[in-house]
């Protein structure tokens, strides 16, 4: 379970709360079964939401837009198409680790840090992202460490901390409580609010922390996803476009534990991909990302991230 806060550009001059978005990741009971919408609800998120009609037309835009960026106004973009404009990553991303603290808790070590690089090296190896470790500064701030998505000490610690530019990977690593393991924001929301730009998660997800099953680092995986441009496999359920990428089957609702075998869209071909990272299974259970998302991420990284 991991979700990003889905924060839209301004050009389309629209705002959605993290939970309106359905990106923001917080484990609820294994095997437990609900709508986004329901599961966004029991992690105490905002009640004053779109609808569910008004989110599909959000995220209807902000594909349109990406369409337009590439050439392709109003029209859908082919796998192959999105692959001749993206130039692969020929040089590692850098990263800036920031760790929240209050007092000793959550001061995460070294030796963890370098294994959530370690993680993210191996998850994505064959989609040609690569990832180095560029600085690691630890604060001590009572009110960062619980920090909420979208909330006052959300943003004074981003704007406080936050290195670089579009194509730096900042990782804010905290407690922000309510069951949370992570959020991030989406490339196309870097132009409007390049301060909010990163990911956020829950420090005991990282190798060797106390969330287990979440605790061998795949929320960082998860929330890195949509931090280059991925959608969760479940989005937009069984009908519409799903996660914008044609080759993970669609899925009615997130999957978790390890259900091997589920089937939620069963007029839908193929099985859900719960072992994709884009889902909200047992790390354990996670281990790929689809040729299609690949592709994804390395246009959305062309076309919102590289040199911006």
């Amino acid at each position: 379970m991991r979700m990003a806060s889905v924060r839209l550009s301004a050009s389309l001059v629209l705002a959605l709360s993290a939970c309106a978005a359905g990106d923001i990741d917080g484990p609820l009971s294994e095997g437990e079964e609900q709508e986004p919408e329901a599961a966004a609800a029991k992690r105490g998120c905002a009640t004053s939401e779109p609808s569910a009609d008004e989110k599909a037309r959000i995220q209807f835009e902000v594909e349109a837009m990406f369409a337009a960026k590439l050439g392709k106004p109003g029209q859908s973009v082919s796998e192959d198409e999105l692959a001749s404009v993206a130039e692969a990553l020929t040089a590692p991303i850098q990263v800036h680790v920031h760790v929240i603290t209050s007092g000793t808790q959550g001061n995460v070590s070294d030796g963890q840090i370098a294994a959530q690089m370690d993680v993210l090296n191996a998850a994505y190896e064959n989609e040609a992202i690569s990832f180095t470790l560029a600085s690691v500064d630890r604060t001590s701030n009572s009110s960062w460490f619980i920090a909420g998505p979208g909330t006052t000490a959300e943003r004074s610690m981003k704007q406080a901390l936050r290195k670089g530019s579009a194509d730096d990977l900042n990782i804010y690593i905290s407690n922000p409580g309510g069951g949370l393991l992570g959020w991030a924001t989406f490339p196309s929301s870097y132009q409007s609010r390049p301060w909010d730009d990163g990911v956020v998660v829950l420090y005991s997800s990282l190798p060797g922390g106390s969330a287990a099953p979440y605790n061998q680092g795949d929320t960082g995986t998860h929330e890195v996803g949509h931090w280059l441009g991925l959608y969760h496999t479940f989005q937009g359920g069984c009908n519409g476009q799903g996660d914008y990428v044609s080759d993970t089957p669609q899925e009615k609702s997130p999957a978790y534990g390890c259900p091997t075998g589920r089937d939620s869209c069963k007029n839908k071909p193929g099985v859900d991909p719960i072992k994709n990272f884009m889902d909200y299974t047992d790390d354990a259970c996670m281990d790929d990302f689809s040729n299609g998302q690949a592709t994804r991420m390395i246009s959305q990284w062309a076309t919102y991230r590289d040199g911006k």
